[in-house]
């Protein structure tokens, strides 16, 4: 009896360790073909989506994900900062909650892809996928799933569209010309802070890609400022991407920066005028996007993986530039519904390095908002 409870007692080990085993790879997808990938994934059956913008529209755009696969799609609600806060809390756990993990292209730079992510070798070769968006390189670990960019909002009734200012020196005449019917925010929301931060860089001649802030970089500026306190009187200050929109759509703007995928949206739910249109003007302005990533601890890491192939493949992204004004982040997919022609987009600037980028908004608050 010894004997054959001692081997009992072995096999009952080895089965345990075996479980164990088995789940230390589940994680690793590596050495798996995708079909294999996909059957695990269904039987995983579930992916959990950490997003922050715009929730209600993607749990609705996900659906078609679901109806393919029979994956459910669960998208928590949270914040960026709340869900940035969550991944790094989560870090050490052996399984955390986060299956997929979505930040801007600012956020990810500030956080250890290496460390904190698997790599995504395991998907289907893309060379149509975008892993280099808004001055980050993703590498392995990080692709873009969502485009933005910024420029212009015009309305056609006020600006004649063959005339659109295209430089500093442009933009100074038309604020001229007609007075207060051009705006830009400064805070809440980025639109703003790409056009005064671009005019300064083309006033400036400096290379706003290097953070480093310096003597000389900074005293380069005041020539911007100058600029735009002498025009002080011609345009306005509005308090938000939005608000710039909405008095354009009221028509007491004719002009103001927004954002492509922002002006977009409200246009298709019905919220601004649709014949509000957009440009990107020849001096340059910023565009960025968002990226997705599996964390290494991810629970359902098959499923995440199959979830991410889908948002970034060419028919996905083709439909969100069709749903919500994106610039695809797949170089197949169809950019036909966009706002601005795809030749506008070679005028895409990146945003400035940090910590020149934060120097540059303080200043330009000192300098500019607090003397008007």
């Amino acid at each position: 009896m010894g004997g054959k409870s001692l081997l009992k007692r072995l096999l009952l080990t080895a089965a345990a360790l075996t479980v164990g085993t088995t789940a230390g790879f589940a994680n690793d997808l590596s050495g798996m073909s995708w079909d294999q990938i996909v059957s695990q994934a269904k039987e995983e059956g579930k992916v959990t989506w950490y997003v922050w913008h715009l929730k209600d529209d993607l749990r609705r755009a996900i659906q078609s994900f679901e109806e393919e696969y029979g994956i459910d799609v669960v998208i928590p609600e949270g914040t960026d900062t709340g869900n940035n806060e969550k991944l790094l809390a989560e870090r050490n756990r052996e399984t955390g909650d986060i299956d997929v993990f979505a930040a801007s292209s600012d956020a990810f730079q500030t956080l250890d892809a290496s460390a904190l992510f698997s790599p995504l070798t395991m998907l289907p070769e893309d060379d149509g996928r975008v892993s280099e968006f808004g001055g980050l390189d993703g590498g392995d670990y990080i692709r873009a799933y969502w485009g933005n960019q910024t420029g212009i909002a015009y309305d056609p009734a006020q600006v004649d569209e063959t005339a659109l200012p295209q430089t500093p020196e442009e933009i100074a005449q038309y604020w001229d010309a007609y007075p207060n019917k051009f705006g830009f925010n400064y805070q809440n929301g980025g639109s703003g802070p790409s056009f005064y931060q671009n005019v300064l860089r083309v006033i400036s001649g400096k290379d706003f890609s290097n953070g480093e802030v310096t003597d000389e970089k900074v005293s380069a500026l005041q020539s911007g400022f100058d600029f735009f306190n002498e025009h002080a009187e011609n345009y306005l200050i509005t308090t938000s991407n939005s608000d710039s929109i909405t008095r354009i759509s009221d028509g007491e703007l004719a002009m103001a920066p927004a954002w492509e995928d922002h002006l977009s949206g409200l246009q298709k739910r019905g919220q601004v005028r649709k014949d509000i249109k957009f440009y990107i003007p020849e001096m340059g302005m910023n565009g960025g996007g968002n990226g997705v990533a599996i964390p290494r601890n991810a629970e359902n890491p098959a499923a995440a993986a199959v979830f991410i192939n889908w948002l970034t493949s060419p028919e996905t992204q083709t439909a969100f530039n069709r749903d919500f004004g994106t610039a695809p982040m797949n170089e197949a997919a169809d950019d036909s519904f966009a706002l601005v022609p795809a030749a506008q987009r070679k005028f895409r600037a990146e945003w400035a390095a940090q910590p020149f980028q934060n120097k540059v908004a303080d200043l330009f608050i000192d300098n500019v908002i607090f003397e008007r």
